[in-house]
């Protein structure tokens, strides 16, 4: 029985683990601006971290972890205040289950292209599509819904985070 049981263990740890959550960290240095709602009350469903400066050297992915992730470039030059609605730089990854992880607003870099990676630049603190000053905005969703739980007690609107900051859980 003693065999069996070491045995038993030693398939177990075998076994490759079904979901892996993943953590998400600050891509800059900065403060987090908006969070589930914006101060007008408007739904937001995301975080918004922002330094505060314009073409701030790299934006880096949020998620910890080896992952692909497809870039987007809607809009190449320096941008710090707005390009209009669906004109912004994108970093997504799409996660088996459906949802997919947004990151938005970075300015376009020799950085800005499709890759795996764990933590990489994707560009520059940018404000391009629908913005009101340079920003990342941080997303999960799915068929259309936000989903917010991700960064629910993790953080909050005013918080000051670095690239260490977990802002949220990915499960």
């Amino acid at each position: 029985m003693r065999y069996m049981t070491k045995a038993s263990l030693a398939a177990l740890a075998l076994l490759p683990l079904v979901a892996t959550a993943h953590t998400v960290k600050s891509p800059f240095p900065g403060t987090v601006t908006a969070t589930t709602n914006y101060s007008s009350g408007k739904f937001h469903g995301a975080v918004d971290i922002s330094s505060g400066r314009c073409n701030y050297w790299g934006a880096e992915t949020g998620v910890v972890g080896s992952v692909f992730w497809n870039v987007t470039v809607r809009t190449p030059g320096v941008y710090c205040n707005g390009t209009g609605s669906g004109t912004q730089n994108e970093a997504k990854h799409v996660w088996e289950s459906g949802w997919t992880f947004r990151q938005w607003h970075f300015i376009k870099t020799a950085d800005s292209y499709d890759r795996t990676c764990d933590r990489c630049q994707v560009g520059n603190e940018g404000g391009t599509g629908n913005a009101s000053g340079p920003h990342a905005h941080l997303q999960q969703d799915k068929a259309g819904t936000n989903d917010t739980s991700w960064y629910s007690g993790y953080t909050t609107k005013g918080e000051a985070v670095d690239r260490t900051e977990t802002v949220g859980v990915l499960d």
